[in-house]
């Protein structure tokens, strides 16, 4: 067996934000959460319901690249009108990306800068709020550093978990993972982020310095390897095209 890559280590570890999720709508934004996603179906959540990303959901997930016009098996028609219904369900579960991330996990995809007159104008603030107050929601940065964990995100797009305690009728508000190329955190019970584990040889030291604000990680694991039959999905069905090493490169 080659050597297991980076992007192989943070594939597997999307895949374990939906293990046991059962039969919700698996929504992922990236490379690595739709390998995860996929990774996933195909062993620890058999239940996990995946789209092509267009119209249909399928019962057999096609490679990355490919949809349901030329892979997979379509189980049905998704019109996009049903998407709302099911988010506002609770019957899914997303990982998203973020321009921004706080302490408390407010999460920022809108702009960079005062939103009266932005630096950058990123792609707005699109379905984050529905996701983050109607269902789970986890978190893929493919590159860890200052510019992303901030002190105060700019806009907040995706909502907290110190605004969730402060408002009112967000009682179904769960964040749960936040995966990077460094690390895996999640939230203690002041509701801020945290160390779960290091991916192989990377240093507490060097999560701290690529992070923007003052972060734990006294009780920081490795972050498992993909064992055999993982690496074989992620390599010959799910991605055989190796879009995973573009978006966490072999050396960073």
């Amino acid at each position: 067996m080659t050597e297991i890559t980076r992007a192989e280590v943070c594939a597997a570890a999307c895949a374990d934000a939906w293990r046991g999720a059962g039969e919700v709508l698996a929504h992922a934004v990236g490379v690595l959460p739709a390998i995860g996603a996929r990774l996933a179906r195909l062993t620890t959540s058999p239940d996990l319901v995946l789209s092509d990303g267009e119209a249909f959901f399928m019962s057999e997930p096609p490679p990355l690249g490919r949809t349901a016009a030329d892979a997979g098996v379509v189980e049905s028609w998704v019109p996009y009108r049903r998407v709302f219904d099911i988010v506002a369900s609770g019957r899914r579960q997303s990982m998203m990306g973020a321009s921004q991330i706080d302490r408390y996990g407010n999460q920022n995809i809108s702009l960079i800068g005062d939103w009266r007159r932005p630096k950058r104008q990123l792609i707005g603030v699109r379905g984050a709020p529905g996701n983050t107050v109607n269902h789970r929601t986890d978190y893929w940065v493919a590159r860890h550093s200052p510019k992303v964990f901030v002190e105060k995100v700019d806009v907040v797009c995706g909502v907290g978990n110190d605004r969730a305690r402060a408002g009112k009728g967000l009682r179904f508000h769960h964040l749960g993972v936040v995966i990077t190329d460094l690390a895996v955190l999640d939230y203690g019970d002041d509701g801020r982020l945290r160390v779960r584990s290091l991916h192989p040889g990377v240093t507490a030291e060097e999560v701290r310095r690529n992070t923007g604000f003052e972060i734990d990680t006294g009780g920081a694991t490795e972050t498992r390897l993909p064992g055999e039959a993982e690496l074989r999905l992620i390599r010959e069905v799910v991605d055989p095209g190796r879009l995973r090493e573009r978006e966490v490169p072999l050396s960073r």
